[in-house]
């Protein structure tokens, strides 16, 4: 089985009419949907796409974890979703959980940590 990027929202920013005021310094949360090729369905990722300048200003007592976290050097959302298709591409599994956790090591899965009841 291998993954696909099927779409990309932000709860943040207007995504499709977005640009930063300054695009060396930004950051904003990025939902990137991602399932099974040739299959419907997909489930959220979640990701901040921010700049080294903007990881600097945000830093408190000069330390930041970086999970869950992509690092551009400027503004260019077709450069961010066409890095995201091929990372998305590149992980193969067995089945969807196996492939999610994959792409879960860059991006935060929205079913990360759950345990179904029973």
């Amino acid at each position: 089985m291998k993954a696909k990027l099927k779409r990309l929202h932000s709860p943040d920013v207007d995504l499709p009419n977005y640009w930063p005021e300054d695009t060396r310094c930004f950051g904003f949360l990025l939902q990137f949907f991602v399932g099974p090729e040739n299959e419907d369905g997909d489930d959220s990722f979640s990701i901040t796409v921010c700049t080294p300048r903007w990881l600097e200003r945000e830093k408190s007592d000069g330390m930041f974890f970086g999970a869950n976290h992509l690092i551009v050097s400027e503004y260019d959302l077709a450069s961010i979703e066409a890095f995201l298709k091929r990372y998305c591409e590149r992980c193969s599994g067995e089945t969807w959980p196996e492939l999610a956790m994959k792409i879960g090591r860059i991006a935060l899965w929205e079913f990360e940590d759950y345990r179904p009841n029973g």
